[in-house]
């Protein structure tokens, strides 16, 4: 079956009959609400007022307004069927300042989302971080200040206290990649920094940043599983050329290993420290440098499964005049508004990999998604069949990869609803629910229903055959 006549009809997969098929979010891209509940300004709130840093100069202030409007989205989620919700918490509603005790009001509306969701039949996964630092914590120096982490373990243990009873899945750090480097280095996203010593520093902080929370779980938690998830790049050379061969090595290292390597081997290999040896990170621990003695065993200690986001596919050439010497391209088709691909087998491929180099952990796909001009027509409806046959393909390669060996246990779709997309604020559509942004009407797409076929399809096979053998004892 090539990629242009790819079946679309929803089909029942080969995979594990607990698999977890669900939809993600993030707090600071739907919540809104962000002067209410005592809720305190994050990095986002201050990036947002930068001239030119946000597309259109948007901000999420309101967003789509899922602070007041949570009850009505997960009705509409359990009307769609979806069994698993990945949501974040947001730490500045929850613990303003990043220091002290946690804020009642959060502690409330994050309580009621909670049981909302178990009340719809709906499990949760929570992400203790998606970005969203208190604007506090960044003044006194953020994600490059080590003391951050140690805040951050200390949030942990009062969100376990707090809130870990109406959970069972809890991830720690969502793609540290993007909360060091596209941050602190490249000036993407909150706070808007380009100094690499900082976002290395930053990267080591989120790494333990991650143990220290799971100590903290660990102690107060012992039955909540846990796990980081990473964005994992599939790259591939642009050529033959040992050249563009040793810059998909570095982009490898840059990217992947740099955040793999100390989870699930315990060290920073000698390859990512002679990258980053000269921002501080090294081979051995220090009493003194930025890896300090006691580190990667924190960052390393066992968790229960590994969150992989993905979603793109690409070439790797040698550029002496890039800043990293690299360059990226997207690998074709790349039919999205963002130009990024619809490559199915790229997700099978890094599933596989995670699964044979770094961990034999359960693995869950935590995000993969695609952006696509949406709007609704004439007859009220939003047509997206190319987010369907983005869907399509991609689930159909989870399968594969669990043919291929890597322990899947779960998929969710990226996003349920269109939102605030950080520094391209409203100007790409994500969601399977389509956000009138001007009315705040929650319109399911095409592709929600397609997805709920796809769910559905998913127990038929298996309550067929308990009706078979129930009719055999009778």
């Amino acid at each position: 079956m090539t990629e242009n006549t790819r079946d679309l009809t929803p089909a029942r997969l080969d995979l594990p009959a607990d698999f977890a098929w669900g939809v993600a979010t993030a707090a600071y891209q739907i919540e809104g609400a962000v002067a209410e509940g005592g809720r305190g300004p994050s990095i986002w709130d201050t990036f947002v007022k930068q001239p030119g840093a946000i597309f259109h100069g948007e901000d999420a202030d309101v967003t789509v307004d899922h602070y007041h409007r949570w009850a009505e989205d997960l009705d509409l989620m359990a009307e769609l069927g979806i069994p698993a919700y990945r949501l974040s918490l947001s730490w500045a509603r929850l613990q303003p300042t990043g220091r002290g005790a946690l804020n009642p009001e959060g502690v409330a509306f994050y309580r009621a989302l909670l049981e909302g969701c178990r009340a719809r039949g709906i499990e949760p996964y929570v992400t203790l971080y998606h970005w969203d630092l208190p604007q506090a914590l960044q003044d006194e120096g953020g994600w490059p200040a080590r003391e951050t982490a140690y805040r951050f373990g200390g949030y942990s243990a009062l969100v376990a206290d707090a809130l870990g009873d109406l959970a069972d899945n809890w991830i720690t750090i969502n793609e540290p990649v993007c909360a060091s480097f596209l941050s602190y280095s490249w000036g993407m996203q909150a706070p808007g920094h380009t100094d690499d010593t900082e976002a290395t520093r930053a990267a080591h902080h989120l790494l333990l940043a991650h143990g220290l929370a799971l100590a903290a779980f660990r102690a107060r938690r012992p039955a909540a599983k846990l796990g980081i998830t990473n964005l994992i790049s599939n790259l591939n050379p642009a050529s033959d050329s040992e050249a563009d061969a040793a810059a998909t090595r570095i982009a490898d290292i840059r990217f992947n290993r740099i955040f793999l390597e100390p989870v699930y081997h315990g060290s920073y290999g000698e390859d990512v420290s002679r990258l980053f040896g000269m921002h501080g990170i090294t081979v051995d621990e220090t009493d003194d440098g930025l890896v300090r003695r006691g580190d990667l065993a924190l960052i390393s200690a066992p968790t229960d499964f590994a969150g992989v986001n993905h979603y793109t596919n690409t070439l790797i050439s040698a550029d002496p005049d890039a800043p990293t010497g690299t360059r990226m391209t997207q690998v074709e088709p790349t039919p999205t508004t963002f130009d990024w691909s619809d490559t199915p087998d790229a997700l099978r491929d890094v599933l596989v990999r995670v699964s044979r180099e770094f961990t034999p952990l359960p693995l869950y796909v935590t995000e993969n998604g695609a952006t696509f001009a949406d709007y609704p027509t004439h007859d009220g409806h939003v047509h997206d069949p190319e987010r369907v046959h983005y869907l399509a393909g991609y689930a159909r390669a989870v399968a594969d990869a669990a043919a291929a060996g890597a322990d899947v246990r779960g998929y969710f779709a990226w996003s349920f609803l269109d939102n605030f997309e950080w520094s391209w604020g409203y100007s790409m559509r994500f969601g399977i629910v389509y956000i009138d942004y001007a009315t705040l009407a929650r319109i399911p797409k095409d592709s929600a229903y397609w997805y709920r076929d796809l769910i559905a399809a998913q127990g038929a096979e298996s309550e067929n055959a308990q009706v078979t053998d129930a009719a055999a004892v009778a």
